[in-house]
């Protein structure tokens, strides 16, 4: 039997230096893509998640839910919350400046998440070890001291930006080219460790 993934830093591991070039301080996280159901704008029904960058390894990012993000009536769906959590922590990547796909994903509920709540989530990179980052996360209600509804943990593995780039539409390329900003987070630089 294979054994599975910790979302858990391995005992010693080291936090990674934040970039140089990683978004400033309290400055907003772009979106990646547009279409994306996590973060893009032109998602008709998407989260519209926001993030904005923290002062160390870590990032706030909120959205709220409506109506169609629901499972039970009334409650935000199960597996949409993780997608938030996954996004929220996948945009810790931003303050590394490195690509990455999301190896695990944890996500405890406390609470239910009723719709037209706003989830606030606070997330952190916990350690790194080669091209594995470990993150957690928590997600509170309707403020950043509400009440905690939601907590998260993941592991991403840093890969190269050609594993994006070569399984992109035509027109996500396109995209990219006329809007190289959203290419800038990742450092050429960047070796990405075996």
């Amino acid at each position: 039997m294979a054994r599975i993934a910790s979302t858990n830093a391995p005992e010693g591991a080291p936090l990674p230096e934040r970039h140089p070039l990683a978004p400033a301080a309290g400055s907003k996280i772009p979106s990646h893509f547009g279409h994306c159901f996590g973060c893009g704008d032109l998602h008709p029904t998407g989260l519209h998640l926001v993030a904005y960058a923290g002062t160390g390894l870590d990032i706030s990012a909120q959205f709220t839910v409506n109506e169609n993000h629901q499972g039970a009536p009334g409650l935000a769906h199960g597996g949409l919350l993780s997608l938030a959590f996954d996004e929220a922590l996948g945009k810790l990547m931003w303050l590394l400046r490195a690509p990455a796909v999301t190896g695990r994903l944890e996500t405890d509920f406390m609470i239910p998440v009723p719709i037209g709540s706003t989830l606030h989530i606070t997330a952190e990179i916990t350690g790194q070890l080669n091209r594995k980052v470990y993150t957690s996360a928590i997600g509170r209600l309707n403020s950043p001291e509400g009440e905690i509804a939601v907590k998260a943990a993941a592991l991403y593995i840093v890969v190269p930006m050609e594993h994006f780039m070569n399984n992109a539409p035509k027109e996500y390329l396109e995209q990219i080219a006329k809007t190289p900003e959203l290419m800038a987070f990742v450092d050429p630089t960047f070796e990405v460790n075996p």
